[in-house]
C-alpha cells in the first residue's frame, strides 16, 4: 500500500495543492493534522483535504480555532491568527473539526499489509508533546503499540529509530533547497520508528519547500519528499487577510 502522510498544513491553500500534484498515485492519505491557523485559507486547505483523507487525527490548531479549547498558551500572533481563523470558518468545516479524534490512532491491517501503523499529531502519549530529538523521543518509542508512527506538530521533517539499546536520528540529507528532491527510509525489521512527514504549510527546518511523505508498506520504505509551492501567493494571501506580517515572512525563511 501506498500513503500518502501530511502534517500541518496550516491554512496554507498553494503549498497543500503543490503538494497533492507532487504525490502521484496513492492508495490512503493519513492527516497528522493542523490544517488551520497561520495560512489565510482555512476553508480552502480543509475542503480539498477532508474528501481525500483516509484517516485524519486533529491538531492543537485544529482544537482551538474551532473553539473546543482556549487560546490562553498560545503566543500573541498564534492568538491572532486562531481568532481569526474560527471567525472566517463556515460552520460545517467547524462542526466537522470538532468532530475530529485527538488521536493516537492505529490503522487498520489490511491483506496486503498485515502492519498497523500509529497515528498522532504530536505524540502518541500526547496530542500537544512536542518530540524534537532523542529525549522527546525515547518514552513514546518505548510505549507506542506498533512499529511505525508517524507524527507531526514540531514542522521539522525528521525521525528516530530504536533496536534494543541502538538509538538513531534521522534526518533527510538533500542538495539544495530549490526544486523537488526527495530522501529514502528503509523500515527494517525489528526495529521502531517514530516519523515526522515535516510540516506542508509552514516548515521550521529552514527549508521553505512543502514537506511529506510516502509510506510504502510493500517496499518497506518511506520516502521524505521537499516540493516548491507559490510562495509569493501564500504570503499575498496573509498580507491580504490583515494577519501579523511575521506570518508571511516566515514562510520564505522556513522557520
Amino acid at each position: 500500500m501506498r500513503v500518502l502522510v501530511l502534517s500541518d498544513i496550516h491554512g496554507n491553500l498553494e503549498a497543500l495543492a503543490a503538494v497533492l500534484d507532487a504525490a502521484g498515485q496513492w492508495d490512503a492519505l493519513w492527516n497528522l493534522g493542523d490544517m488551520v491557523g497561520y495560512g489565510a485559507s482555512p476553508n480552502q486547505v480543509v475542503e480539498m483535504i477532508r474528501p481525500l483523507a483516509t484517516l485524519t487525527v486533529r491538531g492543537n490548531h485544529d482544537r482551538i480555532c474551532c473553539g473546543l479549547t482556549s487560546t490562553r498558551n498560545f503566543n500573541p500572533m498564534a492568538r491572532a491568527s486562531a481568532k481569526w481563523t474560527m471567525q472566517q470558518m463556515s460552520a460545517e468545516n467547524l462542526e466537522w473539526m470538532r468532530a475530529l479524534p485527538q488521536g493516537p490512532l492505529e490503522t487498520e491491517r489490511t491483506p496486503e499489509d498485515e502492519a498497523r501503523v500509529t497515528l498522532a499529531h504530536g505524540s502518541p502519549l500526547h496530542e500537544d508533546h512536542y518530540i524534537h530529538n532523542m529525549r522527546d523521543a525515547w518514552a513514546p518509542l518505548q510505549q507506542m503499540a506498533t512499529q511505525i508512527a508517524f507524527v507531526g506538530h514540531t514542522h521539522i521533517q525528521c525521525g528516530f529509530a530504536q533496536k534494543e539499546h541502538d538509538w538513531h536520528e534521522l534526518r533527510p540529507h538533500y542538495a539544495s533547497r530549490e526544486g523537488s528532491q526527495m530522501w529514502t527510509l528503509p523500515i527494517a525489521a525489528e526495529v521502531r520508528y517514530l516519523i515526522n512527514p515535516g510540516a506542508v504549510g509552514q516548515p521550521r527546518d529552514f527549508d521553505w519547500r512543502a514537506a511529506f511523505a510516502i509510506y510504502d508498506s510493500a517496499a518497506r520504505e518511506v520516502v521524505f519528499h521537499r516540493v516548491p509551492y507559490d510562495l509569493d501567493a501564500a504570503q499575498e494571501r496573509v498580507r491580504k487577510a490583515g494577519l501579523p506580517k511575521r506570518l508571511a515572512l516566515r514562510l520564505r525563511e522556513g522557520c
